[in-house]
């Protein structure tokens, strides 16, 4: 089966690669995003892979539909980017990578804390500029304190278990709590308010989903303790970004590491050094010294990488070879 790969860097490239030669499929990477007006590209392949930051709404699927593709495989566990009622509609079959590395999005959260606190990325710079004076990064000790966590899926359950590893308390919510992790991970399940309410730092770690959108806003940072950590990986939509920059303008947050931004779609991935970042929102946030902002690189380690590229391959081996959909994403998931 030909197979578009869209969106690619060279570390996709060298990852589906590797993992092709027990494939054998014919991989045509092309740079651009998949989009309405990028679909084209796409005439005649049954296959097409897309990352997280494509824009797959309903015209873009019924251009891929009209030129032959069948399969839409997401080499990734986010999926709020697709249309999947659309998708439904067309008949075509949506799969996706549901787990890659836990540990790698749990650690580079754990990072963002480490840094922030330590203020690691200020003191980098300052040494750089023969500046050695140490007024102004003062942090403190992890141990003792009080970790919220958002969401204990398998990234969730990672993150709590690295905390505790530090002498954190841990408390967490979830829809569904998981008493054998409360067990096994030495957290403590608790209702969302309470757990906005007596974090020190709060870490998120919930899909995007029209119930979890905006899911911190500002009346949820304002029952947050004044001086809190704010840490998301998971989606930027979790986050109203403005009410966050307005907390932080006040000092209620005390810092923030971010992984992901609401409106990333066309930013995050590219190299716009040489251009003026036309986002006033994102532009604000770089401006705070106690915010910290990665261009959503929690997932870029090589098991994570080695395990999105087998795992979309094997979802297409399945698809081709069997006639049935593996870790298929349906319209009903954004039910919430």
């Amino acid at each position: 089966m030909d197979i578009a790969v869209f969106d690619t860097h060279k570390y996709d490239r060298l990852a589906l690669e590797t993992a092709n030669a027990a494939y054998r499929y014919r991989l045509v990477f092309l740079e651009p995003r998949l989009t309405a007006e990028t679909a084209p590209l796409a005439a005649g392949f049954p296959a097409v892979c897309s990352f997280v930051n494509d824009r797959l709404d309903r015209r873009a699927l019924a251009t891929l539909h009209a030129g032959g593709t069948r399969l839409l495989a997401l080499r990734s566990a986010g999926y709020n980017h697709v249309d999947l009622r659309a998708a439904a509609e067309l008949g075509l079959t949506v799969v996706r990578v549901p787990a890659y590395s836990p540990h790698a999005v749990a650690e580079h959260a754990v990072a963002l804390i480490l840094a922030l606190n330590r203020k690691t990325h200020r003191a980098f710079n300052r040494v750089r500029d023969s500046n050695f004076e140490l007024d102004g990064l003062v942090g403190y000790d992890l141990f003792g304190k009080t970790v919220g966590v958002i969401g204990t899926g398998r990234i969730g359950s990672v993150f709590a278990g690295i905390m505790r590893g530090f002498g954190c308390r841990v408390i967490a919510f979830d829809v569904r709590p998981d008493p054998m992790l409360a067990g096994t991970a030495g957290l403590t399940y608790a209702g969302r308010e309470q757990v906005f309410a007596e974090a020190d730092i709060l870490s998120l770690h919930v899909p995007l989903t029209p119930d979890t959108r905006h899911l911190v806003d500002g009346a949820a940072l304002g029952a947050m303790k004044r001086g809190v950590v704010l840490i998301n990986t998971s989606r930027g939509a979790l986050l109203d970004t403005r009410a966050l920059i307005a907390a932080l303008k006040t000092g209620h947050v005390g810092a923030a590491g971010l992984d992901v931004y609401e409106e990333e779609e066309g930013i995050f991935f590219r190299d716009l050094s040489e251009q003026v970042l036309q986002d006033d929102v994102l532009a604000r946030l770089l401006t705070f010294p106690n915010v910290l902002i990665t261009a959503h690189q929690g997932f870029l380690t090589r098991e994570a990488l080695e395990s999105i590229a087998t795992t979309t391959l094997e979802n297409v081996r399945v698809f081709e070879s069997e006639g049935r959909a593996q870790n298929e994403v349906r319209a009903e998931q954004l039910l919430g």
